[in-house]
Formats: structure tokens, C-alpha cells, sequence
């Protein structure tokens, strides 16, 4: 018999199975819960504009966190073969350069749903498909450095959504108290990203890839990851009481002492706890932010 003839082919096309495990529905939480917080601190939605919100969350979600999703497994082929092997394109189940093509195709269609919901929408989704293709693509390829590519993710997954569900909600531009806080908020995701990167460590240090953790090594790194998280809130507790929301300030504050007391834990073993950390850390961050976006809603 032929040795050739005994070897299974892969697959010639992907399962929608697949298809999914790419777009990594798990990621999109982030983004949506950031549009969710947008949407709450502009206040009232008027009848007209729920349709406009609800495609907004699908726009957030499913196609350009998605998108960016589909674009990192490609570009990061190789060094997931090294991290996480079981991945849907090392491990052969989206074969050939079909994550390419879906990367593409989700890219272009979260273009054209942001078309229907106005040109801010339109610009600020622009915005984040062009930061996701910068992060994971040659010839930027920003997650080379991990100061530029965690930036551009905490941009991606906090501000920006905040804002274009804000400006969804209200049909116009929101006003800067809006956007100070979705900045804020999302200048604080930078410290959520870098907890994402002790995990990979080994393959990051293989392929040339400067993670915060590779840099700064992993206690430092794990330092800087919680206070860059809690000093934004910190931020945002003032601005609270200075626009007279003093048991939101309060609530606000309540929070993010609770990860400062959670992070000596975290620098004491980095690589074991970054998960529990993450898990812990990132839930009180988002509960914060959605507390900010009741207190600010007119």
C-alpha cells in the first residue's frame, strides 16, 4: 500500500466550527461591554435610535473585534505554533490562507454596517480596523513592541467603542466629559493587555516580540500592569467628585482599592497569577465602568 495513501488529507475548507473558534466570540465581552457602557452614559435613547445602538453592539462585538481577531491568528501563525499549537490555524482546521480570507471579509463587512450608522460611528470603526491590521500586520506590526501594541488595543477595545456607542446613542457627536472618560478608561486597558502577555512569554522572546513582560521582565511588568490600571480610576474618582457624583466616586474608588490590594499577589508570581488576576482585576475594572457611565448620563 501506499504510504501516501494511508495519511488523511486535511481539510480542504474550514467548519463553521472553526470559523468561530477564530473570531474567538470569548474576546468580544471587552469591546461590547465598553459600547454598552457608551451607550449608558449618553443617556435616554430615544425610540429612533435603538435600532442604531443594537447594530452598534453587533458592529462592536462579533465583526470588528472579530475581525481583529481573525487578523492576529493569521499574522501570529508561527508564534502561536510555538505558544498555543492547538490554535485553529497551526493546529490545520482553517487551512491554506483561509484566515486571511475571513480576516478580510469580516473587515469589510464591519465597514459597511458602520456606514449605516453615521459618520462618527463610520470614523471610529475606521479608526479601530486600522489599529487591529497595524497591531498584527507587517509592516508596523505594533505588537512588536509592547508599549505601541497594547495602546492601540486599549484604544481599540475601551475607548473607541465607548464613544461610537455614545455617538450611536445620541445621533451627534458626545460631549468631552464622554470622551474623557472612554479615554481614560481605555489608557487603563493597557495595563489589561500586558496581563495578557506573560502567557507567551517563551514564543515572544523566540520570534523577536518585545511584550511588556520581555522588556520590563515579569514582577516589573506585573507592577506596572495593575498600576496603569488603577491609576486611570483614580482619575476618573475625581472627576466623579468634582462633578458632584460622590456615592458613584465612592463605589468607583471602593473598586480599584480592591485590585490594589489584590496586586502584591499578582507580583509575587506573575506567570502563575496573571490569570487569576486578570480574572479578578478586570471584573471590578468593568464594574467601575459602568458605575462612571450611570453617574455621567445626563
Amino acid at each position: 500500500m501506499n504510504v501516501a495513501q494511508t495519511i488523511p488529507a486535511g481539510p480542504r475548507a474550514p467548519t463553521p466550527g472553526a470559523v468561530l473558534a477564530l473570531l474567538k466570540p470569548v474576546t468580544w465581552f471587552p469591546p461590547m461591554w465598553a459600547y454598552a457602557c457608551g451607550a449608558v452614559s449618553a443617556g435616554q435613547i430615544t425610540s429612533d435610535r435603538w435600532f442604531a445602538v443594537a447594530l452598534g453592539v453587533l458592529l462592536a462585538g462579533p465583526l470588528l473585534c472579530g475581525a481583529s481577531q481573525a487578523v492576529n491568528d493569521w499574522f501570529d501563525r508561527h508564534v502561536d505554533a510555538i505558544n498555543e499549537p492547538d490554535r485553529v490555524i497551526p493546529s490545520g482546521r482553517m487551512p491554506g490562507r483561509w484566515g486571511l480570507g475571513v480576516a478580510i471579509v469580516s473587515s469589510v463587512l464591519s465597514m459597511v454596517v458602520a456606514a449605516f450608522l453615521g459618520t462618527t460611528v463610520f470614523v471610529a470603526a475606521a479608526i479601530g480596523l486600522a489599529l487591529a491590521w497595524a497591531y498584527s500586520a507587517p509592516p508596523l506590526r505594533l505588537k512588536r513592541n509592547g508599549w505601541w501594541g497594547n495602546a492601540a488595543c486599549g484604544f481599540s477595545y475601551e475607548t473607541l467603542p465607548w464613544i461610537t456607542a455614545a455617538a450611536a446613542a445620541l445621533g451627534t457627536v458626545p460631549d468631552s466629559g464622554i470622551f474623557i472618560v472612554a479615554m481614560l478608561y481605555g489608557l487603563g486597558a493597557l495595563g489589561i493587555m500586558t496581563l495578557n502577555d506573560f502567557k507567551s512569554m517563551e514564543g515572544d522572546v523566540r520570534m523577536g516580540i518585545a511584550s511588556l513582560p520581555v522588556q520590563m521582565g515579569a514582577r516589573k511588568a506585573a507592577l506596572f500592569a495593575g498600576l496603569v490600571m488603577i491609576a486611570p480610576q483614580a482619575v476618573v474618582v475625581a472627576l466623579l467628585l468634582g462633578w458632584t457624583h460622590v456615592w458613584s466616586a465612592g463605589a468607583v474608588a471602593a473598586l480599584a482599592l480592591a485590585q490594589a490590594l489584590a496586586l502584591p499577589r499578582l507580583v509575587a508570581d506573575p506567570k502563575g497569577k496573571a490569570v487569576w488576576y486578570s480574572g479578578l482585576g478586570v471584573g471590578l475594572y468593568v464594574t467601575g465602568m459602568m458605575i462612571t457611565a450611570f453617574a455621567i448620563r445626563p
